[in-house]
């Protein structure tokens, strides 16, 4: 990988509704964003891949969701579970679900792999995934020495607390500052309107606004920043993926 910057925004939960499917369309067509990752259990889903599939240029990736959790008593508590995290057979069967699922919606197989709320980062979600991210030779968010994930533009603190500030412009033009020579995986979750269901709903449209400022886009080009997709990337490798599952 030469010294160049280049930053993948990826925007999560498309699929979710149709109001988010409306913030992640209107966050591609006229913001930074280049990839998204389908939830395919979502009502809104099969309307999510057909935008997919007829704009190819957008990375389309699998969200696997395991369930989602909210903070309260000092503790993390469920608000829905798919599959018991613990349970590595379960783990194994869901995933393999959700990736027929997403193959029948969108027609071909992921540009990448993630998860709702970074569940597949414990073991043993973490290994399964690895495991059905290797046989389709895609790369797996935190998982990938050659994409540095970046998880700093969101509006809510670790414990889910309101924090509006990490999701302005000023805060995004910082963050690009920042970002190292190479691959830099940016994720987003914007929407438009009302949200239904989801513990991260105000935030989504003052994301979707903050990705579409032109102080942004301009930015990334004064930073000398190329925008790409996972399906454009340049050199993408999975080696080290493949060494970290294997160890």
């Amino acid at each position: 990988m030469s010294a160049k910057r280049y930053l993948i925004v990826n925007a999560d939960d498309f699929g979710h509704s149709s109001a988010v499917n409306r913030g992640v369309i209107h966050a591609y067509e006229h913001g930074i964003v280049t990839s998204a990752s389908l939830m395919v259990r979502w009502p809104a889903a099969a309307e999510a891949a057909e935008y997919a599939r007829n704009h190819p240029s957008l990375s389309l990736g699998l969200h696997i969701d395991f369930g989602e959790w909210v903070y309260g008593d000092e503790n993390w508590v469920p608000v829905y579970n798919v599959v018991l995290l613990d349970d590595a057979t379960a783990l194994r069967n869901e995933v393999s679900h959700q990736l027929a699922v997403f193959r029948t919606l969108a027609g071909k197989n992921p540009s990448h792999i993630d998860s709702h709320q970074h569940a597949h980062l414990r073991e043993p979600a973490r290994s399964v995934v690895l495991g059905a991210a290797l046989a389709l030779k895609v790369p797996v968010r935190g998982c990938n020495s050659e994409v540095r994930y970046c998880g700093h533009f969101y509006g809510q603190t670790a414990e889910g607390s309101p924090y509006a500030e990490g999701i302005t412009s000023d805060a995004l033009i910082e963050t690009l500052l920042q970002l190292p020579t190479g691959v830099t995986e940016l994720a987003c979750h914007p929407g438009d309107g009302q949200v239904p269901n989801t513990t991260y709903r105000d935030e989504r449209a003052r994301e979707a606004k903050t990705l579409c400022d032109p102080r942004v886009r301009s930015a990334l080009i004064e930073m000398g920043i190329e925008l790409c997709g996972f399906t454009t990337l340049p050199g993408l490798l999975v080696s080290a993926q493949i060494g970290s599952a294997t160890r």
